[in-house]
């Protein structure tokens, strides 16, 4: 028998299904972080503002709220595997919408498309997260978690380079002629043609998904949950303990951070008069940094420092780095936000496990609720976006982000230390 230990990484259940969470995790990071250079696109392609460019991020992670819940119950039916592949063939169909509109330039189906494609990942992210969560010895779970932000950022890096590259290699010029030409019809004919690029990466992106969706039919998967916290009879009403409710807002912030360090760096550099040309790249950056946080974690966790520990240390770096970028101009201050990837990597890898302790047989409709959380990825970069106007785009991302690490923080001192309270004391 396999002996299951605090210093085995799955126990029991072996690399298998872990490899596979992998992979899906890749898939997960490369059609997400399309969404910070897919900001830039949208803007020349359509001719947008800000506000109406970031439908793209708000109406995919606002997909999180919509879908979670009914994903929970779809998943509860279908099982891990068959919830997989469901998704996976959601997301293709998202995918095939979103790159058929944008070449056909309709806006209002391209963001039906990702519309889709965000009900496929809702479904994803309810049977994945617990999955890599439980999957092995509950010390190891941010560890296990890091391992999927590896892969998960490592395709977030390359998305950005491939849309940048492929897609968007002369956007300059492109918007640069189109604001010079005076012929509707003709700055039409040069943005028509600017935007079928972005065909065929998606059909193919769309085809690797339906591979994927196959496979992972195919792959035995062990159906777990979250084990019940000892006490009483579970109800409905213990799902909703203090743990969980403020874990949900505590994910909600954080979401929203990693948007506005991620998707929305390109804006924050543009407010420094940065050319298309570089800022299209900018989200690679703040990947790169996550991918590096992703490492230190999985090799400071637990070994050197406790998950919940090393939480704290990533909401003050968070916070500092935050002031650094509000007290810095250009290319320093960006850097600073892109920096903030770094501090962001460990912590929904220990948000997730702590709000999902003591789930029990409700594992399936936790997870629903804390990635509907996911939603703050819409509305605070909106918030962003709308208010930066009238207080600068520098003391409007401090205002956010500060906050929602201070929030983050007091979640982290308040139930990472001992994980949760007994029944009979808790708030």
């Amino acid at each position: 028998m396999t002996q299951t230990s605090n210093t085995s990484l799955t126990g029991r259940y072996g690399l298998g299904p872990l490899g596979v969470a992998a992979a899906i995790f890749f898939i997960i990071g490369f059609v997400t972080w399309m969404n910070g250079p897919l900001i830039s696109f949208v803007r020349v392609a359509f001719e947008l503002s800000d506000t109406s460019a970031f439908l793209v991020p708000m109406v995919f992670y606002f997909s999180y709220f919509l879908f979670s819940l009914p994903a929970s119950f779809l998943a509860r039916r279908l099982g891990l595997r068959r919830g997989l592949s469901c998704a996976l063939l959601l997301c293709a169909t998202g995918v095939a919408l979103f790159g058929q509109f944008i070449s056909m330039r309709l806006y209002e189906g391209a963001l039906t498309g990702l519309l889709v494609m965000g009900a496929g990942l809702s479904l994803m992210q309810v049977v994945i997260n617990p999955l890599v969560s439980l999957l092995g010895p509950s010390e190891r779970a941010a560890q296990r978690i890091a391992i999927m932000g590896v892969c998960n950022k490592i395709a977030g890096i390359l998305a950005p380079i491939v849309l940048g590259t492929v897609v968007m290699g002369d956007i300059g010029s492109v918007a640069q002629k189109a604001q010079d030409t005076t012929d509707p019809a003709a700055r039409d004919a040069i943005l028509s043609s600017f935007v079928q690029a972005i065909y065929t990466p998606y059909m193919a992106m769309a085809l690797v998904l339906l591979i994927t969706a196959a496979c992972v039919a195919l792959f035995p998967l062990p159906e777990l949950q979250a084990p019940a916290l000892p006490g009483p009879t579970e109800s409905r009403s213990r799902i909703f303990r203090p743990h969980l409710v403020f874990g949900i807002a505590t994910m909600f912030v954080y979401v929203g951070i990693e948007v506005m360090a991620g998707d929305a760096i390109g804006t924050y550099g543009q407010g420094f008069g940065l050319p298309l040309s570089q800022t299209k790249f900018f989200t690679s950056l703040t990947l790169a940094a996550m991918l590096s946080g992703y490492v230190a974690g999985f090799v400071v966790v637990p070994r050197i420092i406790t998950q919940e520990r090393f939480m704290e240390v990533c909401c003050l770096a968070g916070g500092l780095l935050t002031i650094a970028a509000y007290l810095t101009p250009g290319y320093t201050s960006v850097l600073c936000v892109a920096l903030l990837g770094a501090a962001n990597a460990m912590l929904m890898p220990t948000i997730f496990p702590i709000a999902l302790r003591g789930a029990g047989p409700w594992t399936p409709l936790v997870s629903a609720l804390i990635v509907m959380a996911y939603s703050g990825g819409a509305i605070i970069p909106q918030i962003y976006v709308a208010l930066k106007p009238f207080v600068g785009f520098q003391a409007m991302f401090a205002l956010l982000v500060l906050p929602s690490y201070l929030i983050i923080l007091l979640y982290a001192r308040r139930y990472g230390k001992t994980g949760l309270l007994p029944l009979d004391q808790e708030l």
